[in-house]
Order: structure tokens, then sequence, then C-alpha cells
């Protein structure tokens, strides 16, 4: 083998061995795909619709009241631009799971975390060889690697989110589980968020919720290291006071009477109102999505208090450092 016919070893070559060689004319262009803009055109590609915003869309409960044993996606990938594959957001899916009584459900999704919801029924699971059983209320958070058969005693339905469009986009494959499957049971939310709400001067908060974390995330303290999960009260009578942030939320109704709804806004006045706000309303089992950067406040102007539990993109966004939650101060009455 003469030297021009030795393998190139790349890292090795030298100008001189370039030229020695004869390499002239042999390389690659590689500028095909090169692009240029003027800055002012490029710079915001959501705000010249380049890239589609995150649509406030609802889901209703009938989706999972009735049917068979089924995986429902909430499905976005159409007006997000997202190819590969269903999306609610960018980076995340949400399905409602309906599982018959003695149905089963398969998962093992490309994703870095999943959480689930049991929104009703009970049942168990099967992961990875071990099983835990979950109930009404139950959240259960599994990390990437996780395969999983859920099983139902009772008919059953699960809010199921998790990262897979995220990592879709990115290219990757998630294979190193960075919290233990984690189970917290209704029983123990629900008594700290009693314990919450009797607080002295309870009613002065922003918001009357407990926050799921995972001792995994001292920094984020977020339930993983990408998903972000509250369990909330909406008290009779009461407002939440407008409020926004950078991740997307995915928003679940536990439960709620009639009247109780959203309002989404772009801007705040000096009052600290949602000016021209658009008006969601509430629905026992429905869901919704919250675009990222808008303003929002939760009404309940009726006799019973109602719960919720979104789940949002915000233990990456806090990781980030780009999360930038801000809060107004609004009257705590609730208004028609």
């Amino acid at each position: 083998m003469t030297r021009l016919e030795e393998p190139i070893e790349t890292g090795r070559l030298t100008p001189t061995d370039v030229s020695r060689r004869g390499f002239e004319g042999a390389f690659a262009d590689l500028t095909a795909d090169a692009r240029y803009f003027e800055y002012t055109r490029a710079a915001n590609p959501i705000g010249a619709g380049i890239t589609p915003r995150i649509p406030l869309e609802r889901f209703p409960a009938s989706l999972h009241r009735s049917g068979p044993t089924a995986v429902i996606p909430l499905d976005l990938s159409r007006p997000l631009g997202v190819a590969g594959g269903p999306a609610t957001s960018p980076g995340l899916l949400a399905s409602f799971v309906r599982i018959e009584a003695g149905g089963q459900v398969a998962t093992a999704p490309n994703a870095t975390s999943e959480l689930y919801y049991a929104l009703s029924g009970r049942g168990f699971s099967a992961v990875n060889g071990r099983l835990v059983a979950w109930g009404r209320g139950d959240v259960l958070t599994l990390p990437a690697g996780s395969a999983s058969v859920h099983y139902a005693d009772a008919d059953a339905v699960l809010y199921w989110v998790h990262d897979e469009p995220l990592l879709r986009y990115l290219g990757v494959e998630a294979r190193t589980a960075r919290f233990r499957p984690t189970r917290y049971p209704a029983e123990r939310s629900l008594a700290e968020l009693d314990a919450i709400a009797r607080a002295p001067h309870a009613t002065d908060r922003n918001r009357l919720s407990v926050l799921l974390a995972n001792a995994e995330n001292p920094q984020t303290l977020t339930v993983t290291h990408v998903l972000w999960a509250m369990v909330g009260l909406l008290p009779a009578g009461q407002v939440q006071p407008p409020h926004r942030h950078q991740s997307v939320a995915l928003d679940l109704i536990i439960d709620c009477p009639p009247g109780c709804f959203t309002e989404v806004g772009d801007r705040i006045d000096d009052g600290g109102r949602i000016v021209d706000p658009v008006r969601v309303d509430w629905e026992p089992g429905g869901a919704f999505v919250t675009p990222p950067g808008t303003w929002h406040a939760h009404h309940n102007p009726s006799g019973s208090d109602a719960h919720l539990i979104p789940v949002q993109d915000a233990g990456l966004q806090t990781y980030l450092r780009s999360l930038d939650i801000r809060f107004a101060t609004t009257s705590t009455s609730a208004r028609e």
C-alpha cells in the first residue's frame, strides 16, 4: 500500500499531509443546507408565525367516559407542526388511558419521565417485573427504560403524561433512569393539602396546593427532573390571582362544581386583571392546555371546593433557569 492509499485517521492530518497526499479537489462541500437571515427577520420565529404557538385547547371528559380499553392521546401535533408522532406540547404528550375491568394496557415510551394520575377506578401495574397497586387519586412516576403493563380491577381511567416528544425532537433515546419509580398515595397528598388549607393566613397565598417532589431533585424540587406536578385546591368562592410561567401546563380537572373556569390572556392591567381574557370552563375529568407565557387565573364562584392537577415541563425549565414565574395581585373574591 502506497502512502496515498493509506486510510485517513481523523484528527491526525496536518496541512502538510493534505498537500503531500494530493487531496486537492477531494473535499466535501457541505454547504447545501446552510441558510442566512438578517437578524430582525429571524430572531423571533414564533412572533413571525414560522414556529407555531402552543394553542389554548380543551379536551372533554367524553373522550374517556365510555368505550373499550384504549390509550387516547390528546394530540396537537398538527397545529404545533410536530412531526414523528402525537404531542400535546412540543415536549410533552398527555393521554387518557381507559382500562375496562379485567383489561390491560402496555406502555413503554422513549421518555425520561412518565407520570400517571388515577382519575378513576383501581388496579395495579407491573413495572419492570415489580407490582404496584394504585387507586383513585394516586400518582405514579416512572423513569427512563420503564416497560409496564397496567391492569384494572374496576373500570379505570389514568391521566398519563411523558416527555417522548422532547426526545423525538432531540433525536435521542432515554437509557439512564434518573429517579426510582415513585408512588404518591392520594390519602397522603390530600392530608398535606388539607394542612396547607388550614394553616393561618392560607387564603392570602396565591395558590393552595401541594407540590409533588422527588428525593432525587433537591435543586428543582419537582416530581421528576423534567416534569412538575401539584395537587391543587380551588376553594369555594375564591379566585387564584393571575400568574404566568414559561413552562406549558397540561391541566386536569379532578373535580369541580358547575361554574368554575380559568381566564387566560397575554396581558394584565395595572390592577392585576387579565386584559381581554379567554374563558375556559371546567369539567370534572376534562383537561386543557395553558400555553407558556400567558397569564391565567382560576375562578370558583360556587359554594363547593374544586381540585385540579396541572403537569408541566417546569422541572426542565427550572433546571435551565428559564421558568420565569410571575404573580399578579388581585382580589381573592370570585367574580363572574
